[in-house]
Formats: structure tokens, C-alpha cells, sequence
């Protein structure tokens, strides 16, 4: 068992940690550009970001919903109905795609109104925005890999598209003179390339896994019915993701510039772990649905035990990173040339203890996340997170005219901990998923 955890588990962590180095070039490009105007550019880009988070992360159902029925499908051994997934998610991600495009006017004067955007910003959304529809489909297409029991795949397409990704970035700001705008085209240019990589790696490696099935079969009600019930969940808890994470950034904006600079340098540290930690919750769900699908309950137990001890020891290794290389981590994203670069490391230090024991917070409901995903337990999810972010804005709304930007970061780590803490008992210390 545990030679299938780290089979998945290992592409994932190489496909997610290339996500934050990308996000870590990005800072870096935007905070050496202008020196002179770091904090502003860092903020610029970051407020960019969080709307396209807003934008992707509630399109994430197409990889989380695709995932966990494709690996039910593998388990039962029903070629057809992976073959139907297949279809039907990539349908679903070329309707998506198409719908952001002809909306991407309006969606970008809200965003930039919401997160009192700059020009700067908009100029970053408008440049990026053409890449919402290849990123949507390998969501699609990595949903229907990781189904399948393959990883590699997936983090083949990961490390082209990011590296394609740093190198046009670097070409485009400094070279071409585009700046943060010149970052948003090269992710128009990675993400295209990473399609077209996804889709001659799909048919080199699954030819011969199709089987012939009818337009009728592909969208049948029946299964549209639970393929979009079980989104439908995925896509309010997503949206209650977004929702903080955006809130995050947004509230940082309107606390100071240096806060809104220092909060986005601690949660590319936080980033970086929950990419790591999501390897082994990617395992977790491949291998929960598949034996879900195999009705196979004792396998699923060891599954789910082995994948939580493995997510808390990575959580220890980054603490301990945490802990002795904070300073020097940070350093990464800020120009040490610049003038206040010691001043925002400094009043990053007032608020690195969050970011310390934010992963030990959340190894164990990152990893329940795959475990609901891979059994369609996705009410269970979307409750747990409804409940979460009532008690985030609770705690933040509370206590921030007392304790000021740690009632932020206090109540981001314990809205981490709650959705684990529910997901538990809502399933009866997991037995409902065992009931299978």
C-alpha cells in the first residue's frame, strides 16, 4: 500500500511544487522589475492573481468531480464509463472555457472593482485572461489521469507548462520590457502548450483504454445527474475557498500596502506546503475511489491511515524548514538592494509564527479533502466548508479590531482546522466512508 501511496503520491508533489515555484518566480519578477516600487508591484500582481484563483478555483470541480467518478469507474473495471468521463469533462471544460472568454469584459470590471484593482492590474487580467480555457481543460484532462491511477502524466504536463512558464515570464518582463503584463502572457503561451502536450499524451497512452460508446450514453441523465450533483457540491465548497483566500487578499489591500506586500510574501510560503501536502491527498483520492469502485473496504482503511501518517510527516519536515529558513526563504521574492526590503522582511517576522504552524493545521483536512473526493463524499465537504467559513469571518470580524492582521492569519489557520475537524465527524470518525 504504501508503494501505491508514493507511486501517486511522488508525480503529484513534482506536478504541484512546480505551481508554487511558478507563483515564486512570478513575486521574484515582480518584485525586482521596479525596485523602486516593489511593495506596489507585489501587490499588483498579487490582487491579479487572486482573480484568477477566484476564476479557476471554482472551476476545479471539472478535475476534483472528474477524479474520484473516473477512479469508481477504474475500480469497477468499466472501460465504457471511463471513456463516457472522459467525454463528458471535457465538454463541460470547452462550455466553461468559452463562457469566461465571452464574459471576460464584465467578470474583469467586478473583479477589479471588488478588489480595488489598479490599471496595472487590469492590464494583467485582460493580458491572462485567454488562458482561462486551457487551464480549465487540464483540469479536465489531469482530473481524468489521476482517475486513472496515472500521475506521471500529469506531472510531465506540469513541469513543460511551468517551465515554459518561468522562461517566457523572464522574457517578457525583462527582455520585452512587459513587466508583471509580460507574466500573464507567458501563462496564455504554458498553458496552451500544456494542452496540446496533455492531449498526444492521452492517446499515446489510453488508444487502446476507448471503447466505442453512443452520444446518447455520454450524456445520459442519469449520470449528467450525479456527475453534476457531485460538482455541484465540489463547486459551493470551492467557492467557499475562494471566497477566504480572496477575502485574504482583498482585506490586505485595505489594511496598507506593506501588509498586503508582506501577507502575500508569507502565503507563498504557505502555498508551497499546501502543494506539497495535496501530493499525497491526490493519492489518497486516486486510491479511495478506486477501491470505493472495488468495494474493497479493507484496503481503503490501510489507504486512508497510511496517506494521513504520511501527510503529518511532511508537515513536520516543513515546519522545521519553517523554523530555521524563514528569513532566508523570504528573501527569495524581495530585491535586498531595494530600500525597504529589510524593513519587510522585518514586519514579515512579526507574523511568521502563523505560517509555522499552519502546516501541522492542515495536513490532516488537506488529506480528508482527497479521501471525500475519491468516495464522492462531496455533501460532507461542502458542509464542512460552509461551516468553516462562518467561523472564519466570525473570528476575523471579532477580533481584528483588537488584534489587527493576526485576527486575519488567526482566523485563516483555524478555518484550516475546522473543515478537517467536521469532515471527521460528519462521516462518523470516517466510518461512513468504510460502509461500502
Amino acid at each position: 500500500m504504501n508503494r501505491e501511496i508514493i507511486r501517486l503520491a511522488i508525480p503529484n508533489i513534482i506536478s504541484n511544487i512546480t505551481v508554487p515555484l511558478m507563483g515564486i518566480v512570478s513575486t521574484a519578477i515582480a518584485g525586482h522589475y521596479d525596485s523602486n516600487h516593489s511593495a506596489a508591484t507585489i501587490g499588483a500582481l498579487a490582487i491579479g492573481v487572486s482573480i484568477f484563483n477566484f476564476i479557476y478555483w471554482n472551476c476545479a470541480f471539472v478535475r476534483m468531480g472528474t477524479s474520484g467518478l473516473t477512479a469508481q469507474a477504474y475500480g469497477a473495471e468499466n472501460r465504457a464509463e471511463c471513456t463516457r468521463m472522459l467525454l463528458r469533462a471535457v465538454f463541460i471544460a470547452v462550455v466553461l472555457g468559452i463562457g469566461v472568454l465571452l464574459l471576460q469584459y464584465p467578470l474583469g470590471e467586478l473583479s477589479l472593482w471588488a478588489m480595488n484593482g489598479n490599471d496595472l492590474v487590469a492590464e494583467y487580467f485582460y493580458a491572462r485572461v485567454w488562458a482561462v480555457p486551457a487551464g480549465i481543460m487540464l483540469f479536465a484532462l489531469n482530473g481524468w489521469f489521476t482517475g486513472m491511477q496515472n500521475a506521471v502524466i500529469p506531472m510531465v504536463v506540469a513541469v513543460v507548462v511551468n517551465v515554459i512558464h518561468m522562461i517566457c515570464s523572464f522574457f517578457f518582463a525583462f527582455t520585452l520590457d512587459m513587466g508583471i503584463v509580460g507574466v500573464a502572457r507567458a501563462s496564455v503561451v504554458a498553458q496552451w502548450c500544456g494542452v496540446a502536450l496533455a492531449t498526444i499524451l492521452l492517446f499515446a497512452k489510453f488508444r487502446h483504454t476507448f471503447v466505442a460508446v453512443s452520444r446518447s450514453e455520454v450524456f445520459d441523465r442519469h449520470a449528467f445527474g450525479r456527475f453534476f450533483a457531485v460538482n455541484g457540491d465540489i463547486m459551493i465548497r470551492t467557492f467557499c475557498i475562494v471566497i477566504v483566500y480572496t477575502f485574504f487578499t482583498a482585506i490586505s489591500a485595505r489594511m496598507d500596502e506593506q501588509i498586503l506586500a508582506v501577507n502575500t510574501l508569507l502565503l507563498q510560503l504557505f502555498t508551497l506546503f499546501s502543494y506539497m501536502s495535496d501530493g499525497f491527498a491526490f493519492a489518497a483520492e486516486a486510491l479511495t475511489g478506486r477501491f470505493t469502485g472495488a468495494h474493497d473496504a479493507p484496503s481503503l482503511r490501510r489507504c486512508v491511515r497510511l496517506c494521513i501518517g504520511w501527510s503529518i510527516g511532511i508537515a513536520l519536515v516543513f515546519v522545521g524548514a519553517y523554523l530555521g529558513w524563514w528569513r532566508e526563504l523570504l528573501g527569495i521574492f524581495v530585491d535586498s538592494n531595494q530600500a525597504n526590503a529589510s524593513a519587510l522582511i522585518d514586519l514579515a517576522g512579526s507574523y511568521i509564527g502563523w505560517v509555522i504552524i499552519i502546516p501541522i493545521a492542515c495536513s490532516v483536512p488537506f488529506l480528508l479533502d482527497g479521501v471525500m473526493i475519491g468516495a464522492t463524499q462531496t455533501r460532507v465537504m461542502r458542509d464542512a466548508m460552509l461551516l468553516s467559513t462562518v467561523a472564519f469571518f466570525a473570528l476575523f470580524y471579532s477580533l481584528q479590531p483588537i488584534i489587527g492582521n493576526n485576527a486575519l492569519w488567526l482566523a485563516f489557520t483555524s478555518y484550516m482546522v475546522l473543515r478537517g475537524v467536521f469532515q471527521y465527524f460528519m462521516t462518523r470518525r470516517l466510518e461512513a466512508i468504510y460502509e461500502i
